[in-house]
């Protein structure tokens, strides 16, 4: 009967939610790519003819607005799940943490990436704190990885939750790289904890 409840209460917020009409008209598979155009109003990032990893990339709203922007660069687009194909895109399903994965991204990389995002998150528990720690360890990866294969005025950013893992994540972004700055989105839902980390110039 709760799960039910939730489930009803969790519906009528998508209906009720600005974003998820926006992305229907706008023709986005989810509302999740109105938080990475904030970031790139704010922090200019992409443009025409650069490289990019999207790790977590399923169902696709992130790199269908990347690829109608860098028309003649490169996007690989990772996940867990299969996708519906997008324009301009190389499509990888795996996981991102299996270093095998890791290598097949590598070998598709005949330069460095300018930029390194991740919109990865566990499946929720409903215990905020580990959900907050499991997500933070992706973050981790994804930005130990990116210093592998980012040029050096690339970009990182990701999605990070208030929790106990923030100030360690802030800490290993100043670690790896010259700027790092906090972020949370208008699109991101009030009550969320999430924020994101842009990260650029690695050391």
């Amino acid at each position: 009967m709760k799960k039910n409840k939730i489930s009803k209460n969790w519906i009528n917020k998508q209906k009720k939610d600005i974003y998820v009409r926006l992305s229907k008209i706008d023709g986005y598979r989810a509302r999740s790519v109105y938080k990475l155009i904030e970031i790139n109003k704010k922090f200019k990032i992409f443009k025409n003819g650069i490289s990019v990893l999207d790790i977590g990339a399923a169902p696709g709203s992130w790199s269908q607005y990347v690829s109608k922007i860098i028309k003649n660069g490169k996007i690989i687009s990772l996940d867990l799940k299969e996708m519906e194909f997008i324009k301009n895109t190389i499509q990888i399903k795996g996981d991102f943490t299996d270093i095998d994965v890791q290598k097949k991204i590598k070998k598709l990389l005949l330069n460095k990436l300018d930029i390194v995002m991740s919109d990865m998150a566990v499946n929720t528990t409903g215990i905020k704190n580990i959900d907050s720690i499991q997500t933070g360890e992706l973050c981790k990866d994804a930005m130990i990885f990116s210093r592998e294969v980012l040029s050096l005025n690339g970009f990182f950013i990701s999605k990070i939750f208030m929790g106990s893992t923030f100030n360690e994540i802030v800490a290993l972004g100043k670690k790896i790289f010259k700027e790092v700055k906090v972020f949370k989105p208008l699109s991101s839902r009030k009550e969320s904890k999430e924020s994101f980390i842009v990260c650029k110039k690695i050391r």
